[in-house]
C-alpha cells in the first residue's frame, strides 16, 4: 500500500463496490463513498455500506443523498409505481431498473470529494457485463468521463478513475472477493427487498448465478432461491 495516496471508493452495499473496495484497499487508504438516491432498498443498502466501512476501518466515509432521482423517477429503483421487473438474463434491452445517467451522478459527487481531500483515485465497481441494459458501465463512458474530470477540475488535480472489475463476471468477482478476504456476506444486492433477498429480480439472479458459478454458496438470506444457469 501507498500510505502516502488516497482513493475515494463508491460503495453502494453490493458484492461489486465490496470487491471493488478489497482491491483498492491493497493500494491506497480508502475514502468510502455512499449514495442515497431514493431506491427501494436504500435502508438496507446504508447498513452494508456502513458495515463495509467499518470491516476495512475507512479512513473516511461520506454518505450524500441525491434525492432528485425520485422526483425525475423513469426507473423501477426510484419510481414506486412501476414494478421490479423479474430476472431476465437474457435480456438486451435497457431494463426498466436503469436509473437515468446514474453512474455520471455518483462519479460527480465523487470528484467534488476527492479534490477536496485531495485523492488520487475514484474506484467505483463497475461491470461491463451489465452494459448491455445500463450504458453507463461501459468502458468508453469511464474514459470519457476521465477527461471531463481533466478539463473541469484545478490544474494540479490529477484523478484517476478506476474500474477494476469492470471485465470480471460475477463469477471472477466473487472469485476475486474470496481471494482478498472481502465481506461477501455483509453485502446486499437485491433491488426490492430488505429482509431477505427476493431472488427473482435481475440482481438477485446475476448474483446467484455468479455463486453458483464459481461453486461457492452464497451467505445472504433470500426469501426464494432459484437455480440459474
Amino acid at each position: 500500500m501507498n500510505k502516502d495516496k488516497i482513493a475515494v471508493v463508491a460503495v453502494s452495499g453490493g458484492m461489486d463496490s465490496c470487491v471493488t473496495a478489497a482491491i483498492a484497499a491493497q493500494l491506497y487508504r480508502l475514502a468510502l463513498i455512499h449514495i442515497n438516491y431514493g431506491q427501494r432498498t436504500e435502508t438496507r443498502e446504508l447498513r452494508a455500506f456502513h458495515e463495509i466501512a467499518d470491516y476495512y476501518k475507512a479512513e473516511k466515509r461520506l454518505v450524500i443523498d441525491l434525492g432528485h432521482f425520485t422526483k425525475i423517477g423513469g426507473s423501477s429503483l426510484t419510481d414506486k409505481s412501476m414494478k421490479v421487473a423479474k430476472a431476465d438474463l437474457e435480456n438486451k434491452e435497457v431494463p426498466s431498473s436503469y436509473v437515468p445517467f446514474r453512474n455520471a451522478n455518483i462519479l460527480s459527487a465523487s470528484v467534488s470529494y476527492s479534490e477536496v481531500i485531495g485523492a488520487n483515485a475514484i474506484f467505483i465497481g463497475a461491470v461491463y457485463e451489465d452494459a448491455s441494459g445500463y450504458p453507463d458501465c461501459r468502458p468508453d463512458f469511464f474514459k470519457a468521463f476521465e477527461t471531463m474530470v481533466d478539463l473541469g477540475t484545478k490544474p494540479e488535480t490529477k484523478i484517476k478513475i478506476e474500474t477494476p472489475i469492470i471485465h470480471f463476471s460475477k463469477a471472477d468477482i466473487i472469485k476475486k472477493g474470496i481471494e482478498l478476504n472481502a465481506p461477501l456476506h455483509l453485502t446486499w444486492s437485491c433491488y426490492q427487498r430488505e429482509d431477505e433477498a427476493c431472488g427473482v429480480c435481475d440482481s438477485c439472479a446475476f448474483r446467484l448465478r455468479g455463486f453458483k458459478q464459481a461453486g461457492i454458496e452464497d451467505p445472504v438470506p433470500y426469501n426464494v432461491r432459484p437455480e440459474y444457469i
